[in-house]
């Protein structure tokens, strides 16, 4: 249903962790996730499918990184949780640098609903958080979803945003 991308290490296993009973590895250095994995999260009494995908980099779409062999997967997703982390010193860069790789790659991923975050909210103090989203606002065109995994804080927000992406989809006619 949801496929979660971001850069390497932007929350994507610990969300998936915090929300569904699958148990990825979470480390602190660039591509833990070396392989998808799959969740599954209930949200208002409705099962929800999650793809964690490894990390994108700038030249995923090229082979740069191992992001490029799991695109595929997010092919068959029908909305992305795009996590940016509050980590990044440039939290609109890191945006950026993502949704190239999805344009550069093709096959309509770049068209696909994204529900955006600004994951790890719990790791900088309320200036800088205010800071950050804002930037990431002007980058994106609209308001992230603060989120940290570990806290809880927009974890549920981020749930129905997706749950109502993939209910609308599923609701368009076949073509």
């Amino acid at each position: 249903d949801a496929g979660l991308i971001g850069l390497p290490n932007a929350g994507k296993s610990t969300f998936l962790a915090a929300v569904t009973a699958a148990r990825p590895k979470i480390a602190a250095y660039p591509f833990t996730t070396l392989h998808p994995g799959l969740g599954v999260a209930r949200v208002d009494g409705a099962d929800l499918v999650l793809a964690d995908i490894p990390g994108l980099i700038e030249g995923a779409h090229e082979g740069v990184g191992i992001g490029d062999r799991f695109l595929g997967h997010v092919e068959r997703t029908r909305v992305l949780l795009h996590l940016v982390s509050a980590q990044e010193e440039s939290p609109a860069k890191a945006w950026r640098t993502v949704r190239r790789e999805l344009e550069a790659y093709g096959h309509d991923l770049a068209d696909k609903p994204e529900i955006l975050a600004l994951s790890q909210v719990d790791t900088i103090d309320a200036e800088t958080r205010k800071k950050k989203a804002a930037s990431l606002k002007r980058a994106a065109g609209r308001a992230p979803i603060l989120l940290s995994a570990v806290s809880g804080e927009g974890v549920q927000a981020a749930l129905r945003g997706l749950a109502a992406e993939v209910k609308a989809a599923k609701e368009q006619p076949a073509s």
